[in-house]
């Protein structure tokens, strides 16, 4: 694992090494000496070096370099999915779907190249107009999560490199083996020296050196509300622009005309996917009294049947890390010593003998725990969540907007005027109804409350890396209009 500055790998100059151990088996994979704050301020410097010439190409020749190495991406796909797999623990299909929303986000943005427009306003007289400019802001820090360490570096490097800003990636320390891939195929794809740059290193040592940095202009994060509230703070020192998705809770409720098929393969999927290591995971299960008991229980009976262990046929994988793990036993211990009842979930599966060191923990549902519950308050972001039946939808709607965040939410009936209720009060920046998600690329990814600032995806994400720059023009030099005192000293 090197350092990816001014278009050369090097070695991070920090003092210490950085250990990576397998979700899986626990066993060691690699370490690296990570990236210092000079390392971070050379990476910075040399983006800021480069921002004039790659600002100063067109969208087109822009576009051409996201689709070679989109491109290059596709080609060689197997090899990130098994980075993936073994990196952070994903199952194969969760590999396979990371690497196509990686694939998709890249091809996506690429496509904007022609449709990124500004204006033309009429001024005060018809000769006089104002331009208005998109523009790109300049130095981007990019600071990408473990949970889709692919998805997410693509999602912010390909509209950040669209709009002509460069870059400084600093990926998570659990999963920078996957943004290195990644960087390589930019590299391959020919991305000029310097206009993408990245460093690996733990945010505690480097964090505050990307962010407050004043040749940075814009920081994109994802991952959790205290570190962006730290990134907040930091930043402020250089008035940076923020794209900032954090924290969730996403409800996911149920109402009694329900079709209870989809709505329990959705809710297997909404918890399940990536272990429950997922901003727009189901953390809160809301079921209407009529069809709260034999829902909740039949969801409990086949959470018991989801295989852990080996990767290749698992139905989930493992939690991140050894700290994730003793989270989430807190959690969960926490709300049945506050009168919950395990419907299912144990502490520790038994597991296969490889397997027995890997970071795995059987899911867990849970009733009887209360709305201000920790579990029903905070983000469990792992396999577990808690269930409450509601009488009616005021009640629903009531807890369901209970919560500090406001990023996801799910809504399972045929009530079309329930559904379009739900849509104007359920304050979440997404409502998926009677259906998955996750959310597409020509979607505006953000969130209320906590969850964070601005959001990613569609035009809309787009023109958070742009800038509007005025123009005024007067065409007509006889019609300026200068106060007469001053015009006749002229």
């Amino acid at each position: 694992m090197k350092m990816y500055i001014g278009g050369k790998w090097v070695e991070g100059s920090s003092s210490g090494r950085i250990s990576k151990y397998s979700p899986v088996d626990g066993k060691l994979m690699y370490s690296f000496k990570g990236a210092s704050k000079d390392d971070v301020k050379a990476a910075i410097g040399a983006a800021e070096s480069a921002f004039d010439g790659w600002s100063r190409k067109t969208s087109a020749e822009r576009s051409k370099l996201l689709y070679r190495a989109k491109e290059l991406i596709e080609r060689d796909r197997a090899a990130l999915e098994h980075i993936l797999a073994s990196e952070n623990g994903k199952i194969p299909i969760e590999a396979k779907e990371e690497v196509d929303g990686t694939i998709d986000q890249i091809q996506y943005y690429a496509e904007f190249a022609r449709k990124i427009t500004g204006d033309i306003v009429e001024g005060e007289s018809p000769s006089r107009k104002i331009m208005q400019y998109l523009v790109p802001r300049g130095v981007v820090a990019a600071i990408t999560p473990w949970n889709f360490p692919a998805a997410m570096v693509a999602r912010k490097l390909a509209p950040a490199l669209l709009t002509g800003n460069t870059v400084v990636l600093k990926p998570s320390s659990d999963t920078p083996g996957s943004a290195e891939w990644i960087v390589k195929k930019f590299e391959r794809a020919g991305v000029p020296k310097g206009v993408l740059n990245m460093v690996a290193g733990k945010g505690s040592e480097i964090g505050d050196a990307i962010v407050s940095d004043r040749r940075v202009s814009l920081v994109t994060m994802t991952g959790s509300t205290s570190t962006g509230q730290r990134i907040m703070e930091k930043a402020s020192s250089n008035m940076a622009k923020l794209v900032l998705e954090l924290g969730g809770k996403a409800p996911f409720m149920v109402w009694k005309d329900a079709d209870i098929g989809n709505a329990m393969r959705t809710l297997l999927w909404a918890k399940y996917w990536n272990a429950g290591q997922s901003c727009i995971a189901a953390e809160r299960l809301y079921v209407h009294e009529d069809i709260y008991d034999s829902f909740v229980k039949r969801f409990a009976a086949i959470t018991k049947r989801l295989r852990l262990g080996n990767p290749r046929n698992a139905d989930m994988g493992p939690l991140i890390n050894s700290g994730a793990l003793a989270n989430l036993k807190e959690t969960i211990s926490e709300a049945i010593e506050g009168g919950g009842k395990l419907l299912a979930g144990e502490e520790r599966p038994n597991m296969p003998q490889a397997y027995s060191s890997g970071y795995y923990i059987r899911p867990a549902v849970i009733t009887g725990a209360g709305q201000k519950s920790r579990l029903f308050q905070e983000e469990v972001f792992g396999p577990a969540i808690g269930a409450l039946s509601v009488s009616s939808k005021e009640e629903l709607f009531e807890k369901a907007n209970d919560s500090r965040y406001g990023l996801a939410s799910y809504l399972f009936t045929k009530d079309l005027a329930l559904a379009q209720e739900a849509s104007e009060r359920i304050r979440f920046g997404e409502l998926y109804i009677n259906m998955p998600g996750p959310e597409a690329s020509q979607g505006y990814h953000t969130g209320f409350r906590m969850t964070g600032q601005a959001g990613e995806g569609s035009v809309h994400g787009i023109r958070e890396y742009l800038k509007l720059k005025n123009v005024y023009v007067e065409y007509d030099s006889g019609r300026t209009s200068i106060p007469t005192v001053r015009k006749n000293l002229a």
